[in-house]
């Protein structure tokens, strides 16, 4: 069908768009030596798996159903498996052995959690037929416009600090990883990645520092790094030239694999929420345009980052002849996606464009007000979108 004729509310995924992403993460990997990884949280529509699995190292997983999702659905045309690794900030028990069995690599936020679990990766990694890591806390926040993102504010859960690991890795630990970005630049990482230098140095192999100064003692068993995710790759501003350097630096210096797990990067522009305009408010301030779709329900970051997502043919408030306030059919107050400006004066019946949404909206959404959730659609090119996954009241009930 085309786009115009599907019905809304329906999340659309640029397929034109997630190509050209996965290309230029091909060619850094290509470049820099490094593996790439899609980070799920952000994404995870597994009916594009197949393309994106064509380019990417493998998946990475926040739990049991994202690490069983890519096990299952994260493999090549040609049926090639890639690597699925997982990192939670506390495993349970009666999911352990699973984990173990479909993963290649399993990281633990606590030395606590290592060591509980050792009777059950114990075996696995030394048959070498799995990878264990720590999650450690640099303690370096980048980035002060979003605490809520940030895992290295004070008081953080999330990775060991240094005051509290020993000077050599724990007996079986392979691989080191943290993660403290969120929608940044190359600049934010290459400042991270010298402060672990330094903090964490008796990890690395002895090697002649280039970012910092002298030599680091003898290291242990450290194979490899795991660089985190919140690194924009795709976006043009990205500056790509300086992360493949930082990479080779790090292989060419310690010996190390390499990993980095963004999940917007992969998707970044690449999807759409289409949806209908419903009725139009008028109230003491603007019109308010009533959407058969909702920032609580469908693009819940509009509300938690928060910010106003981008909308195709729109401006900024007064920037065009006609401002609204765009809002939902839900009973929230609060439920308003922003103020835009257009050209055109709309109408009862209008479709409207959200851009950038194929990430954290398909995989947060909830039916809250018993809204039903967007359908989800293909976009091979402008006059051929496939419909992949239809919802109805059944996946209301069978939430609650």
């Amino acid at each position: 069908m085309k786009l115009s004729e599907v019905k809304t509310p329906v999340y659309v995924i640029d397929e034109k768009k997630l190509r050209k992403n996965c290309e230029i993460l091909a060619d850094v990997q290509k470049r820099s030596g490094a593996k790439i990884l899609l980070a799920q949280k952000a994404y995870s529509v597994y009916q594009t798996y197949p393309l994106i699995a064509k380019y990417l190292s493998g998946c990475t997983a926040s739990g049991i159903f994202e690490a069983k999702l890519a096990h299952e659905e994260f493999i090549t045309p040609e049926g090639e498996r890639r690597e699925n690794h997982v990192y939670e900030p506390a495993f349970k028990d009666d999911e352990m052995a699973e984990i173990c069995n479909i993963c290649d690599h399993v990281v633990f936020n606590s030395l606590r959690q290592l060591e509980h679990h050792r009777p059950v990766w114990g075996p696995k990694a030394a048959a070498g037929q799995l990878s264990v890591g720590i999650r450690i806390n640099p303690e370096f926040s980048t980035d002060d416009a979003h605490e809520i993102y940030d895992p290295c504010a004070s008081g953080s859960r999330l990775g060991i600090r240094k005051v509290n690991l020993p000077d050599k890795l724990p007996e079986g630990v392979e691989g080191i990883h943290f993660h403290n970005l969120c929608e940044q630049d190359f600049e934010p990482l290459f400042d991270t990645f010298k402060k672990v230098e330094k903090d964490f140095a008796s990890y690395f192999p002895e090697k002649e520092h280039l970012y910092s100064e002298g030599e680091v003692p003898a290291g242990n068993q450290l194979k490899w790094i795991n660089l985190g995710g919140g690194h924009h790759i795709t976006r043009d501003d990205y500056d790509r030239e300086g992360l493949i350097e930082l990479v080779k630096y790090i292989k060419s210096t310690y010996g190390l694999e390499v990993y980095l797990e963004p999940g917007e990067a992969i998707a970044l522009y690449a999807g759409y929420l289409v949806t209908t305009v419903m009725d139009i408010v008028e109230t003491d301030r603007k019109p308010v345009l009533i959407l058969d779709t909702s920032a609580s329900c469908h693009m819940p970051d509009v509300i938690e980052m928060p910010y106003v997502p981008p909308l195709k043919d729109a401006e900024d408030p007064g920037e065009l002849p006609y401002t609204y306030r765009l809002s939902s059919r839900t009973c929230l107050a609060g439920d308003i996606i922003g103020d835009y400006s257009f050209e055109k004066e709309k109408k009862i019946g209008d479709r409207l464009y959200f851009e950038d949404m194929a990430i954290y909206s398909m995989v947060k959404n909830n039916t809250f007000n018993g809204m039903p959730l967007p359908d989800i659609a293909i976009m091979h090119d402008k006059s051929d979108v496939e419909l992949i996954r239809e919802f109805g009241y059944n996946d209301f009930k069978m939430r609650l």
